[in-house]
């Protein structure tokens, strides 16, 4: 007769005692997580220590109990369920020391059972200040803003926006005076009974020849106008650019610089306004993949720069070469605007998810994260002041930084949901933002900013 060891027999009994615990447990078939939670401070502002937060819930069975806990601790009404529609919503009010960052919620359903884990994020509160060292001036523009672009050969603004979807969306280009912000010109895209409205979202000059370049994201196509009249001189058809999204101008180059929602940057001859061969962003990261979005051009030097919103990098690409240097970007989370310095070298990067400004020297050492508000989508930098422009789109600011030290120098008041930044040679920035409804006084804005001298 075979004889155990302590530890075997010790592991066995585990074993033993193991599968008397499984026995007893209800395994089920296993349910697919169907629901979609989310997040919010009222109206679909910022999350702040001691701040209020909407939950809200969508797309469960009817009738079927939620639960929502943090570290074991549940934060939702007991009893929660969904109603007919498979919703539901509730308050909650957060402790005053509850840490910024991203939190692991868990959410389990019953009946069918299921479970998921989300983030709620709690952003810095910055007060507003500095806003007596700026001149402002704001326009509305078309409904639905996506972005912004200038003219420093025609001293001209110009704003593309896009709302709903198909016949059903609008969408317009709008060119403004930059000194007066007095609209001189409007134009809708082009319409077909296939597609719809082809909606514009993202938006560069090309001074050189006079155009405007314009994605349309929602038909993956891109479309160039005449900088004059808006008349339309060329639209590529929908599907020949996949989720189009940033544009960027390189005229010595004679290119368009267009970045997708994939990762992939595609390119364009400014005068033949043909589609070339464009190429391909890879991760350095084991199994990502990297993500372009916005774009940032180095002339002189020849290289392009993207942030990638699914792995925390930033790409340098050598326009000659395409050859590209991946640099990691610590702490970044979901990061989707970069600027850079071309004295310096210096790369400086807005991330949505960790509501930071991070600075990097040429060789990718970071030289400052600074907390600068909630869901940090863009930034540029006014090369005169040696400032960054920010701006935060849940929290209604536009940041000012040093971009030597990382401070604060000024956190303005940006209007509903900051969206995008444009900026002069002379430092003057354009600034447009988004609405929170149709209502909204504050939303879809053209804003001039200013510094006093």
């Amino acid at each position: 007769m075979a004889i155990l060891s302590r530890s075997a027999f010790a592991f066995a009994l585990l074993l033993g005692s193991t599968s008397l615990v499984a026995a007893d447990a209800v395994f089920d078939a296993p349910a697919a997580f169907t629901g979609q939670v989310s997040a919010s401070g009222p109206n679909r502002s910022a999350i702040y220590p001691g701040g209020e937060v909407v939950v809200t819930g969508a797309g469960f069975a009817p009738g079927q109990i939620v639960t929502l806990s943090r570290g074991g601790d549940l934060i939702s009404p007991e009893g929660l369920s969904a109603d007919a529609e498979g919703a539901f919503t509730f308050p909650l009010v957060l402790p005053p020391d509850a840490v910024i960052g991203q939190h692991p919620i868990v959410v389990e359903a019953e009946g069918p059972d299921s479970a998921a884990v989300i983030d709620l994020k709690i952003s810095p509160r910055i007060p507003l200040s500095g806003a007596e060292h700026y001149d402002m001036a704001s326009v509305k523009t078309a409904p639905g803003v996506y972005q912004v672009a200038f003219s420093a050969k025609n001293g001209t603004v110009f704003t593309a926006s896009a709302t709903g979807r198909g016949d059903k969306g609008t969408s317009s280009l709008v060119k403004f005076d930059a000194k007066t912000l007095e609209k001189l010109a409007e134009a809708a895209p082009y319409f077909d009974a296939e597609n719809g409205l082809y909606g514009a979202f993202g938006i560069a000059v090309d001074d050189e020849n006079g155009t405007v370049w314009v994605t349309n994201t929602r038909t993956s196509s891109v479309a160039i106008y005449s900088q004059d009249d808006l008349s339309l001189v060329k639209q590529f058809p929908a599907g020949s650019v996949e989720k189009p999204r940033d544009v960027v101008i390189d005229t010595a180059r004679g290119r368009a610089w267009i970045s997708t929602h994939r990762t992939r940057i595609e390119e364009f001859d400014l005068k033949s306004l043909e589609k070339l061969e464009g190429f391909e962003v890879k991760s350095a990261e084991r199994g990502g993949q990297f993500g372009t979005m916005s774009l940032a051009l180095d002339a002189d030097k020849g290289q392009l720069y993207t942030v990638s919103l699914r792995t925390p990098e930033v790409a340098r690409i050598d326009l000659a070469s395409r050859e590209t240097t991946i640099i990691p970007l610590p702490g970044a989370k979901t990061a989707s605007g970069v600027a850079i310095d071309p004295e310096t070298g210096r790369i400086f990067i807005a991330s949505q998810g960790s509501d930071d400004v991070i600075a990097l020297d040429a060789e990718g050492k970071v030289l400052f994260d600074t907390p600068v508000g909630a869901q940090t989508l863009n930034l540029v930098f006014d090369k005169a002041s040696g400032q960054l422009f920010a701006a935060n789109r849940a929290s209604d600011t536009i940041t000012v930084v040093d971009a030597s030290s990382g401070e604060i120098t000024a956190n303005l008041d940006g209007g509903s949901f900051p969206n995008h930044l444009a900026i002069s040679p002379e430092g003057v920035v354009f600034a447009v933002n988004k609405a929170r409804g149709e209502d909204d006084a504050k939303g879809d804005h053209l804003t001039r900013i200013t510094a006093k001298h």
